[in-house]
């Protein structure tokens, strides 16, 4: 049951979501492990359109927890779940659930920006902090905001210890992602003047961090689903 379940619209965003963290993982290895890159003939511009696909993912995923938050909670394909109209976006900016959705989707609008910003060569350090690091630090910044109001609300508390709960666990492992991702932005930032370490390298390390975070959170939705469901 936990693998199986499409009816329920949690368990495309948990596979969907997956799907664009195991491209960031993925990403993420070849530029860590440069001679693989070489054995499959993909060079930087390659790799970084590894990660632009992986945030369509995570956009696609988001809007679709965005859509169950506003129209509140468990959304079953082919059942009709109230006689209300259907809510696209929705404005609810007291509920702390919708409000980390809308946050995570503005968060993975600015990863496609970012993404598809570092597949275009030839950047100096301020186009490339401009395009590419400025985006990608507002989105983790809002990632990260997302994940601890996810984690608050799966936990009732903005600090909670349940590891008897999936959700919390779901939410645990997500905020850990994102702050990874938060940790790579800072990392990413590009000086005029090159740091004297490989700060580069330190960047992607926590994205594959990161990624894994997000990858074991979103697997983790397939068991919740099931739960929720029976």
């Amino acid at each position: 049951r936990s693998l199986w379940n499409p009816r329920q619209l949690n368990w495309w965003i948990g596979l969907i979501f997956a799907l664009g963290a195991a491209l960031f993982m993925l990403g993420s290895l070849l530029f860590l492990a440069p001679e693989l890159a070489r054995d499959w003939s993909l060079d930087a511009n390659a790799i970084n359109a590894i990660f632009f696909a992986g945030s369509i993912p995570f956009t696609t995923a988001a809007y679709l927890q965005l859509f169950q938050a506003a129209n509140a909670g468990e959304f079953s394909f082919g059942e009709t779940v109230s006689a209300r109209p259907t809510i696209f976006f929705g404005w609810q900016p007291k509920n702390i659930g919708w409000l980390s959705c809308v946050l995570q989707f503005a968060g993975t609008l600015l990863f496609n920006l970012n993404t598809f910003d570092a597949m275009h060569p030839g950047l100096n350090w301020l186009q490339e902090d401009m395009a590419v690091w400025v985006p990608n630090f507002l989105g983790s910044v809002l990632f990260l905001a997302s994940g601890h109001l996810a984690f608050a609300e799966a936990g009732h508390s903005f600090l909670s210890w349940d590891p008897g709960g999936i959700s919390w666990w779901v939410t645990f492992v997500n905020l850990l992602g994102c702050l990874a991702f938060m940790i790579s932005a800072v990392f990413a930032f590009v000086p005029p003047t090159p740091f004297s370490f490989e700060a580069g390298m330190v960047s992607v390390f926590f994205t594959a961090i990161g990624a894994a975070g997000f990858l074991i959170g979103s697997l983790l939705m397939l068991p919740e689903t099931a739960a929720s469901a029976g």
